[in-house]
């Protein structure tokens, strides 16, 4: 027996009980009507049409019969090969939205979800336990940016690491992009891009990986004395660094790539996308519009905490290295040797100190004090010499 049928029997007991005692005058109709949780005037519908044609009266009529919006056998067809030959790995709410947005098909989320299980396409979700209660959001963009990376095989046999910077107030998406490996270049490039777009912030959320944090014993607490390339960049530019010390603490971020990891990969496949650059332009000009249109969040006060940065930004961003110069004018980094052209002012370098500069385009410079000396190919081949200011 359906749940329906069994509400109905027992309304019908309740109501038999009821009209007894108000036959008998016990109670009133205004009474008994407030006992079954009906107005007066549907309890003496219900009276009526128990008098005349007893409890067969009070039956609800609909049971039983086929619903008139009930889906035809061929729409359920179609959406079941619609599945099975190009949306099989597509959760429920994701296939829904392909099926408004790219068939037509107007049916609600409910009763695609509903479908998919009763054909043995998706299995019923566990029920939940009691949520862990979240953080409060930052009340500005701007406040606080969560970074992180995420590998996992985003094109069919394709493992990247997807780099995502996202907004604590809104979960807004700024900047992601696949890079081979996570490390310092490809945090100086989110850095950059945000940067650029936005505006300086105010506190970077990162795990304690490497090339973020120095962590003198592992799983303890990081050395905020020693930093890091990116800890000495941000410190540069004056944006407070916060290690999480735990995948929980990092919950916006978590949950952001639990969702990014059930779509994206399905959107790459059905394009026909298997290499990275593909994959990054796809990235920036169709998913994260879509993404950021669907989950972000609108913030809780308005205006924003983004300042205007003016400033020579890639000399900050970049690795930085000091060495002293050789007898023969030259500097020596990683194997290669960068000849220093003779400047204006002295005829050789030899034993100053000075810096080198390792952008994310594999291009260097060195640097004495605030002055650019020399701007070198990825091979150290000069590229120019020249005079300038950094940041």
């Amino acid at each position: 027996m359906r749940r329906t049928e069994q509400r109905q029997g027992l309304r019908l007991m309740k109501f038999e009980e009821v009209y007894g005692r108000t036959h008998r005058g016990v109670l009133s109709q205004g009474e008994a009507a407030e006992v079954l949780g009906v107005s007066e005037r549907t309890f003496r519908r219900w009276r009526d049409r128990y008098e005349a044609e007893g409890a067969e009266g009070l039956y609800d009529r609909r049971l039983g019969r086929v619903s008139a919006r009930r889906a035809g056998v061929d729409e359920v067809a179609r959406v079941l090969a619609l599945f099975d030959t190009r949306y099989w790995d597509f959760n429920a709410k994701h296939f829904h939205e392909k099926l408004v947005t790219a068939h037509g098909i107007k049916r609600s989320y409910n009763w695609v979800r509903l479908t998919l299980q009763a054909h043995g396409r998706r299995r019923a979700a566990p029920r939940r336990g009691a949520h862990r209660r979240k953080r409060p959001r930052r009340a500005l963009p701007g406040m606080m940016l969560h970074q992180d990376g995420s590998r996992h095989e985003w094109a069919p046999g394709r493992e990247w690491d997807l780099i995502v910077t996202l907004d604590d107030a809104t979960s807004e998406v700024y900047s992601a992009f696949f890079v081979t490996e996570e490390g310092t270049m490809s945090s100086f490039r989110a850095l950059r891009e945000v940067i650029r777009e936005r505006g300086l912030f105010c506190s970077l959320y990162t795990d304690r990986g490497s090339h973020y944090w120095r962590t003198p014993e592992a799983g303890g607490k990081v050395d905020k004395d020693t930093p890091t390339q990116v800890g000495r960049a941000l410190h540069q530019l004056g944006i407070e660094h916060i290690a999480a010390y735990s995948p929980e603490a990092r919950g916006r971020s978590e949950r952001m790539f639990a969702t990014v990891q059930k779509r994206l990969p399905q959107e790459l496949r059905l394009a026909g996308i298997t290499d990275m650059a593909e994959a990054n332009r796809f990235l920036e000009e169709v998913y994260l519009p879509d993404h950021n249109r669907r989950f972000a969040t609108p913030p809780e006060a308005e205006g924003s905490a983004f300042v205007p940065f003016a400033g020579a930004l890639e000399d900050i961003l970049c690795v930085q290295e000091d060495r002293t110069v050789s007898g023969d004018n030259t500097v020596r980094y990683k194997g290669r040797s960068l000849q220093i052209p003779a400047g204006r002012h002295r005829h050789h370098y030899v034993k100053v100190k000075v810096r080198v500069h390792e952008y994310p385009d594999d291009t260097l410079a060195v640097f004495h004090g605030p002055r650019r000396l020399a701007h070198y190919q990825a091979d150290g081949t000069p590229l120019e010499t020249q005079t300038r200011k950094a940041a």
